[in-house]
């Protein structure tokens, strides 16, 4: 765990966020840099496209990166109208991390729902986490996309496994989830902008 900087103001934390988010670097699958709006438009068409075909998105994280990935999986189903699911039920964790292990606790459920064409959206701020490294393997064998958001190491082994890649150098968990909470926020918004005005 990263120890936490030295604080001296708000207005200097607000700062730190501010020059981390301006920062963001975004790959593809390939590890190719790519302009960062180049990203979130490919991030959304790949959204438009989910929502076109029924498709599902899937979200994973761990302690606070659980929290936004199931804050996002209900932003993103009820104001972007795309199918959705977080896996983050106590008793499915439970015995999913008792009787076969806490690595799979997010692969296993994947292998039973994901299809083809369909999206997981991995968040960890090390980006090294096991069970979130087994999703995104789990997503690939079942044909799915794949997005990460990362954070810490520029190096951590998430950042090259998704078809696209928001890092974000930031050395807490504080700022690594703040900044990824704005990331995952402006993707929502971005998506609830060309969503149906109701539900059908």
């Amino acid at each position: 765990m990263h120890e936490a900087q030295s604080l001296t103001s708000w207005a200097a934390y607000g700062e730190s966020m501010s020059s981390l988010l301006g920062r963001l670097q975004a790959t593809d699958c390939a590890g190719t840099p790519l302009a960062v709006d180049d990203a979130f438009a490919a991030w959304g068409d790949m959204t438009a496209d989910l929502r076109a075909h029924n498709g599902e998105a899937y979200f994973v994280g761990n302690g606070a990166s659980a929290a936004m990935a199931s804050h996002c999986a209900a932003d993103i189903m009820k104001n972007g109208r795309v199918r959705a699911r977080v896996f983050t039920d106590n008793a499915m964790i439970t015995a999913l991390g008792n009787d076969l292990s806490y690595e799979r606790v997010f692969s296993e459920p994947l292998f039973w729902c994901m299809r083809p064409g369909d999206m997981l959206v991995a968040v960890s701020s090390s980006g090294a986490s096991p069970n979130i490294i087994s999703a995104v393997q789990a997503a690939r064998r079942c044909r799915g996309l794949v997005v990460t958001l990362s954070a810490f190491k520029a190096a951590n082994p998430l950042r090259g496994l998704g078809d696209l890649n928001f890092y974000v150098p930031a050395p807490t968990y504080g700022l690594a989830e703040s900044c990824h909470a704005a990331i995952l926020h402006y993707w929502v918004d971005r998506i609830t902008a060309g969503a149906p005005a109701e539900a059908p």
